[in-house]
């Protein structure tokens, strides 16, 4: 099977980019530079050139702050840019998996949301992300998966823990949020988790999945556990709620999502996110060191 991964510049796209070479499998990474997926004329050249099985769309407008006055721009991306890559893999008789965000719920929720729930996302970046899954959905209904994601961390790019790593050897005490919930999930074991999908899409599988670790924490839980696992004192992080760091866009109370889908292809659930957490540090914390000048 070949694959085509669009955004993989980023932390996801890298991750999976990666995964699916050290599997053997034929694989292409595009990002930005190579691909802008808000042009159609554009994703259609690059389809028929490449003619991949299976694409994976890893590209995304994420900066959640700056969506809310440039809802415009990540619509372009975040809406439009799946609508091309889905028209196209239907022209060219491609399979498609799509990777999405908790923000498509209203995150005010006191129990893990499954995959049917009903979405009422609160923020434009929400909004834009809804709009990509639907786009997908409606463009390919039978051939297509969205994977929802969440609190993604990894050895590439910026992130809450690479930040809690840098931060560790600069502050005596920190403060974090402990009033928002969700799920820390390593992008490396959300990429093992596209590539295991892949093969199942051509034997029927589509829809809605959701790719987070399993369990759940708070940010100021999240940190205290970073703290430990570089042996540093975990009361050196104090918890604050919400109202200490107030965001252009409003952040979920509760982003907990539920795994049941993956029952029906015969897959676990992604592991708990304290085991990923404590594999990833040693990792993260490298790369940081080489990235510090």
């Amino acid at each position: 099977m070949r694959w085509l991964v669009t955004g993989a510049g980023g932390m996801l796209g890298r991750d999976t980019v990666d995964e699916l070479a050290r599997r053997g499998e034929d694989v292409v990474g595009l990002d930005r530079a190579a691909l802008d997926i808000t042009q159609q004329a554009a994703v259609d050249e690059v389809l028929a050139e490449q003619r991949p099985d299976l694409v994976v769309n890893c590209a995304a407008y994420t900066a959640v702050d700056d969506a809310e006055t440039d809802e415009e721009r990540a619509l372009l991306i975040n809406g439009d840019g799946p609508r091309h890559l889905a028209r196209a893999c239907a022209a060219n008789g491609a399979r498609m998996i799509h990777v999405s965000t908790d923000y498509v719920f209203a995150g005010d929720a006191g129990t893990p949301y499954p995959e049917d729930h009903p979405t009422a996302p609160h923020t434009a970046y929400g909004r834009t992300k809804l709009a990509g899954e639907q786009a997908v959905a409606k463009e390919l209904p039978t051939s297509s998966a969205i994977v929802r994601t969440a609190w993604l961390y990894g050895v590439h790019g910026r992130s809450f823990v690479r930040t809690m790593i840098d931060l560790e050897s600069r502050r005596d005490t920190l403060d974090v949020v402990e009033d928002q919930r969700g799920q820390p999930t390593w992008s490396a074991d959300v990429a093992a988790r596209l590539a295991d999908l892949g093969p199942h899409l051509g034997r029927g599988a589509s829809g809605v999945f959701h790719a987070t670790s399993s369990g759940e924490a708070s940010w100021y839980e999240l940190a205290r556990e970073v703290f430990r696992g570089l042996g540093a004192d975990p009361d050196r992080v104090r918890p604050v709620g919400s109202e200490a760091f107030v965001r252009p866009a409003p952040r979920p109370a509760y982003s907990v999502l539920a795994h049941g889908r993956w029952q029906e292809l015969g897959l676990p659930p992604l592991r708990d996110w304290q085991a990923a957490l404590h594999e990833a540090l040693p990792l993260i914390r490298k790369e940081s060191l080489r990235e510090t000048p």
